[in-house]
Parts: C-alpha cells; structure tokens; sequence
C-alpha cells in the first residue's frame, strides 16, 4: 500500500473513488467482504501523510464511489418518469453520493490529525460510525447501506454474523467491521486479533441462534404477492385487475393453511381503493381473508390530507387499525421544507407524515409493529418502546427498482431490525 501514501492530485482521487467503489462490493446482495482488506487499508494508506484538507477530500471522493456504486438502483425509479424527468438520469445517484460522501470525509480529515497506527485506525473508525448515526437524522435521514450491513448475507452464517446488533446495532457493526479491515494496515498481530475477534462474533451469534425459542401463537401469516410491474399501476383497469389477483392470491393462501389461525398481508399501496372508507373493498378483503389482514392503502385524513397507510381489516365492519407511515421519502413522497429551490417533483403536496411507529392490534393477531417500506432502514426508530410490539410487519413496493441490488438491499435491512428489536 506505500504506492498509495505516495500519490497526489488527481491520481489520488481516482485511487479513492476506485477503492471506494471496490468497498461497495461487499455490500448486499453481493457480499463480498475480502474487498474491505484492501478498500480499507488503502484509504488509510491515502490519508498516511495527506495533510488534514487532502485527507477530507480524499475521503469524500472514497465515500462518493462507494455510495455511486451502492445506489445506481435509484436511476431505475426514475425511468417510470423519464419522460418528465430525463435531466435526472445523469445526476441523481451521483449528486446524492456527492452528499453522503462528506460524511466519510470528515471522519478522514480527524483521522489524518491523529498518530498513525492504532490511534488513527480508531478515530476513523468511530468517527465514520458516528458520522453514520448522524445520518439517520440530517435532512430527514438517509442511513441506506451501513457498512455493517456485510454481514446480512443469507444462511446459516449470516444468521450467526448479524446477532451481536441485538445489543449494539448496526452502528456497532460498522464499527467492529472497520477495525477488522484495518488490522492489515496494522500488522501480523493486529491479523491475529481480527481472526480471533470474527470467530468470536459467530460463536456468539450461534449461542443465541441456539437459545431456546419463545413459545409463539399458533398462527401462519399468508404473504400476498401479486409480481405487478409498477408500470402496470397507472393504468386504472390494470390496478383493479391487481386488486382482484391480490383477493384470488388470499384465498389460495389461506385455503394452504385451511385449519390454522391465519392473519394476511398485502404489499404497500396494493389496493387501488379506499380501504379505510370502501366498504365494498373492505368486505372483499374480508371475506378473501377470511380473519385478520393488514392491507397497503391510501387514505385520506379528516383534514383531506392523502396518506400513505396499513390499514388492519377484520371483517366487513369498520377498520381494526391504522398506521400512517411517518418516514415518508424525499422527492418521491415529499418535497422537503428545507430544500431552498423551488423545485415540484409530485403532483399536489405529496404524502402527510403519520405520528411515528405504532403497534397495531387486531383480534386474534399478537401486537404487531407497522412498517411501510423506507422506514426499516432506520434502526432504533421503527417500534413504539411504550407498546412494543410481539412482531413487525414491514409492507413495500419495490417494483419502483425492479430486478436490482435495492430490494435485495432492503429485505437484509428489515432482517437487521429484526435482530436490533
């Protein structure tokens, strides 16, 4: 890595942006975590003898590639609209990356002030973990893909990697994971160390893996899934013909698990009715269900405000429950106060905010935290700590991204919540 401390300018930078997209490999789906022992150690072998300035930058341009690479899923949510916003394309993923790549800059600018070795391997460490907290709040909060989301791979192992955030997060996963990709940049011992701490880690995941499980309620959750490509959606005949697939798909599901309780979930926004105030839909639903169900609709507040919204449906009569999600996403569910252009993405004013998590009950279904898409990506933020709940319940629409690294990327986020809670 000594050819590395000794580059300058713009070679340096692409050095950066290089390792840092190399880093993003090891990210879900792909999980590729060797990548880390050279992305990693190179970074630090960038900011060696940078001044405090070239190091920030050379962090920043790390951070940029990486999260360039981590996110190209988005440009795929634009192509629904490509016509109205062709001028996107090229702009967005890089221009948020841009962004997201201070926060690894300036743990870079404090570690490049610090004494090399183990000193500086900390500060960049805990500061890049406390930069990705941070996050989770500046400007609504964006905190998709953290670095210790490499463990989320599926299987048997993956189960054993992901325990320890049951007591310190993700964010001490990404900090346990940066000290072990730094310890080549240390040496043999620090090698010897690192080994010793990852079999730890998985000894420590399998003993919880194999703690005796709680007794849980006889009940079988049916998953209705109707596949529908998003464009299908704004065609109207086409989204009443999803919301009969979805009816047929319910009944078929729950004729599988004919002799056991049963509570039905649909996906995010899968009716195109009113749930809440279509009483015609609303029996549909029920008879299909035949019990408990939670359902993806909109809605409408008594202020005329749409809503994004899981309404619980248990049988014909008035709704069980409602969850408004509260998390909403910038530009494609609301314009944020705080953007200082006058820029109008949505038609109207988006989506109201719900009142934050929520623990909904329906009859004969344990308490159940209501999660709509976006909002599992925020850890410590997705249940109500003075109801918790005996189970959550995440619905999405993910066919915006279609058959790319954003779902898969979002379904190994829900199983690190679950872990966390």
């Amino acid at each position: 890595m000594n050819w590395l401390a000794n580059l300058q300018g713009t070679r340096a930078i692409t050095a950066a942006i290089g390792l840092g997209a190399l880093s993003a490999l090891a990210l879900p789906p792909l999980y590729v975590l060797p990548v880390l022992f050279i992305a990693i150690p190179g970074l630090l072998a960038l900011i060696g003898s940078a001044t405090p300035r070239d190091a920030f930058w050379r962090g920043f341009w790390f951070g940029w590639g990486h999260q360039v690479l981590g996110l190209y899923w988005i440009t795929e949510a634009i192509m629904f609209e490509v016509a109205r916003f062709w001028w996107l394309l090229p702009i967005a993923v890089p221009a948020l990356a841009l962004v997201l790549g201070v926060f690894i800059g300036l743990p870079c600018w404090l570690a490049a002030k610090t004494k090399q070795g183990w000193p500086r391997v900390l500060v960049l460490a805990g500061g890049w973990t406390l930069m990705g907290m941070a996050q989770q709040f500046v400007a609504t909060g964006f905190p998709w893909n953290p670095l210790g989301s490499v463990w989320e791979f599926p299987g048997v192992v993956g189960d054993m990697a992901i325990q320890p955030a049951a007591w310190i997060s993700v964010h001490g996963l990404t900090l346990l994971t940066l000290l072990l990709a730094a310890a080549p940049a240390i040496g043999k011992r620090a090698l010897g160390a690192c080994l010793a701490t990852l079999m730890l880690m998985l000894a420590w995941g399998a003993a919880r893996i194999a703690e005796p499980a709680l007794p849980g309620p006889n009940l079988t959750v049916v998953l209705v899934q109707g596949n529908v490509a998003q464009g299908q959606k704004r065609n109207r005949e086409a989204y009443i013909a999803m919301f009969e697939q979805h009816l047929k798909l319910t009944e078929t599901g729950v004729g599988l698990a004919v002799g056991q309780p049963t509570v039905v979930v649909w996906p995010e926004t899968a009716s195109p009715f009113l749930i809440d105030q279509d009483e015609n839909a609303r029996a549909a639903v029920a008879e299909a269900a035949g019990g408990p169900a939670f359902i993806g609709s909109l809605r409408y507040d008594e202020n005329g405000h749409l809503r994004n919204s899981m309404i619980g449906v248990y049988g014909p009569g008035p709704v069980a429950g409602i969850f408004d999600k509260y998390h909403l996403v910038p530009f494609g569910e609301y314009v944020p106060d705080w953007l200082p252009l006058p820029i109008k993405i949505l038609p109207g004013v988006g989506f109201a905010k719900g009142s934050g998590p929520k623990t909904l009950r329906l009859p004969g279904v344990p308490p159940a935290g209501a999660l709509i898409c976006y909002e599992a990506i925020f850890p410590g933020q997705v249940i109500d700590a003075a109801d918790r709940p005996a189970w959550m319940v995440n619905i999405t629409n993910d066919s915006w991204f279609g058959n790319s690294t954003g779902p898969r990327q979002h379904l190994a986020a829900v199983r690190m919540r679950a872990v966390e809670e």
